[in-house]
């Protein structure tokens, strides 16, 4: 990186001392400012830590205890050129897009200059009658016995943001609908989240319940973590870069891409005719098409949360 030497950093006035990285620098440096992030991977239907594009542990647990920190405001969406090869070394995306309507101005080669008209958003363009770009919510949380601890960033799929659900099943749109609609409403900053597999689910699928609320202590911590250089990050950055995966996907005989993120195995959400569809409203399609033609090991821990999180910090 070529350095500006205009500039003096080192002269800075005293209101820079304490201050963080903005949404606006973030978002306009692509997503892939400063070092990576730490995350929850789903992966196979198991929860995984994962930090700098390495496993560090899995949790033996059907479910998992978080607080939501922060959200990004919008569905975003994510496409990769080659197919899915879950044993090949991860690459950072061909294209996608933070608020789900345009590329990220970071891309060189978008697919299309809005994506309610890219040939990728089309029935067809994935697997079966899937679409080839994926939706995706970027979540920010950090762990319910540990809310001072590190922010995690969780990115979730289709299947897991979309949907009615029933009970204590709730898809991640539904069951912030039904905090909202409670009386008090309640945030999802304030209270311990619950998120389960779905048992029932071919592939990896979330849903989402309240626990308890946070204490006065708990809330105030999140708070600040809220407002954090790694909350912003986990939102705004994909996956491939919250784990320092910064080149593009090669052109693979096979025709497979390598990816790490888990997310991409989901199928879009199918709108109903009668009903609005779950996230920004999309423009008339054009005609579907049929669609074209390994990292390192690392040794995870395995066992309870309470003992992975406790030596998380060592790793």
């Amino acid at each position: 990186m070529s350095n500006i030497t205009v500039f003096n950093s080192a002269k800075a006035p005293a209101f820079v001392a304490n201050a963080e990285l903005s949404e606006t620098t973030l978002a306009l440096a692509g997503g892939v400012s400063g070092p990576g992030v730490k995350r929850v991977s789903i992966k196979g239907g198991v929860f995984r830590l994962v930090a700098g594009g390495k496993e560090i542990a899995n949790i033996e647990d059907r479910h998992l205890d978080v607080i939501v920190v922060k959200a990004a405001p919008k569905v975003s969406r994510i496409f990769y050129a080659g197919k899915y090869d879950k044993d090949a070394a991860a690459v950072a995306p061909d294209c996608w897009s933070n608020d789900g309507e345009t590329p990220d101005k970071s891309i060189k080669s978008p697919q299309a200059s809005i994506c309610a008209k890219c040939p990728q958003n089309i029935a067809g363009s994935g697997n079966g009658n899937s679409r080839a770009c994926r939706y995706q919510q970027r979540l920010a949380v950090v762990l319910a016995n540990n809310p001072a601890g590190d922010v995690l960033q969780l990115t979730l799929p289709a299947t897991s943001i979309f949907g009615k659900g029933e009970g204590d099943k709730l898809p991640l749109q539904a069951y912030a609908r039904w905090a909202a609609t409670q009386t008090p409403p309640v945030n999802l900053d304030m209270v311990v989240t619950r998120m389960k597999f779905d048992t029932t689910a071919e592939s990896p699928k979330l849903v989402f319940a309240p626990q308890r609320w946070l204490t006065n202590d708990e809330y105030d911590t999140v708070k600040e973590k809220s407002t954090s250089v790694e909350a912003q990050r986990a939102v705004l950055m994909t996956p491939a870069a919250a784990d320092g995966v910064t080149r593009p996907a090669p052109m693979l005989l096979e025709g497979k891409r390598p990816d790490a993120n888990e997310a991409e195995e989901e199928e879009a959400p199918k709108p109903k005719k009668k009903a609005a569809a779950p996230v920004a409203t999309e423009d008339d399609e054009p005609e579907v098409r049929k669609p074209a033609a390994k990292a390192d090991a690392v040794p995870a821990k395995k066992g309870k949360l309470a003992d992975i999180v406790a030596d998380w910090d060592d790793e």
